[in-house]
């Protein structure tokens, strides 16, 4: 049964949209009604993605009750490395281009390797904090100069993929989770810019969800095991937990009035010490609209 199709007459664009979180927020977009934007890194490898995500998409229409036609229609692929300012630009030019504006953008491109704080070398700093936090940041103001200033009537919904170890840190990411709090930080601070604009900013949160990035711990049952355990589902987060809460993001009608907003999903148990020092933050950002 095709579902209600809520986001009809929305166009959103998709940064990192080809696997994991992305896709399936892209994919989910589409079957409530979405015109919908993907951006990806480019390159031969990634034809077989490419390949399957167009598949999914062509089914997803057809059970909507519409032709195979309609998908150029209504979705489109865009190449390009999120690292260079440029590649905001140009993604958001060919969406708008496509589809005639822009109201939900989704930045998720990200990175991660595991790497113990002793052995982060330059490089991997450096690529780390030009995709999750550079990356980002260029995207997003591309994308808020259309909202802002390119289209009438103004507004949308940006939404930032975060993550839970932006609060809490993590042994082997000691140069990924800065990059998440900073996109945290991006949303929390692009709220109050661009909310005269009616643009609402917010940020997911996700705890570990497994995807490609993480395929290679999480296929290790020691490690499987222990994260499981400190989730109290008992299960690893998929990447579609994630769409239903960019749905509500994206829809005006269910959450016009939300603005800077945090939501933490599949938020694992970490010790008495860590759920008092969220209780301390709930408090502070409480005025914010913060919802923990």
């Amino acid at each position: 049964m095709p579902l209600p199709q809520i986001l009809v007459g929305k166009v959103a664009a998709i940064t990192g949209g080809l696997t994991g979180i992305g896709r399936a927020i892209a994919l989910e977009y589409l079957r409530h009604g979405a015109k919908v934007a993907v951006n990806h890194l480019g390159g031969p490898k990634e034809e077989p993605l490419i390949e399957a995500m167009r598949k999914d998409v062509s089914e997803i229409i057809r059970s909507n009750s519409h032709s195979d036609s309609e998908q150029s229609s209504r979705f489109i692929l865009v190449a390009g490395d999120v690292t260079q300012p440029e590649t905001g630009r140009d993604f958001v030019s060919k969406a708008v281009e496509a589809f005639g504006r822009l109201d939900v953008f989704v930045s998720n491109a990200g990175v991660c390797k595991f790497e113990e704080f002793l052995e982060v070398d330059p490089p991997l700093l450096g690529h780390t904090i030009n995709t999750n936090l550079s990356g980002a940041f260029w995207a997003t103001q591309a994308a808020a100069r259309q909202m802002a200033l390119a289209q009438s009537p103004p507004g949308g919904s940006i939404i930032g993929i975060s993550s839970i170890s932006a609060l809490v840190g993590g042994g082997q990411q000691t140069h990924y989770t800065p990059t998440k709090a900073g996109v945290l930080s991006l949303m929390q601070s692009c709220a109050v810019a661009l909310g005269k604009y009616g643009i609402r900013c917010n940020a997911l949160l996700p705890g570990t969800i497994r995807t490609q990035l993480n395929d290679e711990d999480m296929s290790d049952p020691v490690k499987r095991s222990y994260m499981e355990g400190r989730i109290p589902l008992g299960r690893l987060g998929q990447p579609p937990d994630l769409a239903g809460p960019a749905v509500f993001l994206a829809s005006e009608e269910l959450s016009g009035y939300v603005v800077s907003i945090i939501i933490p999903l599949l938020f694992y148990v970490c010790g008495k010490g860590v759920l008092m020092w969220m209780d301390r933050l709930e408090r502070r950002y409480w005025w914010m609209g913060v919802l923990l």
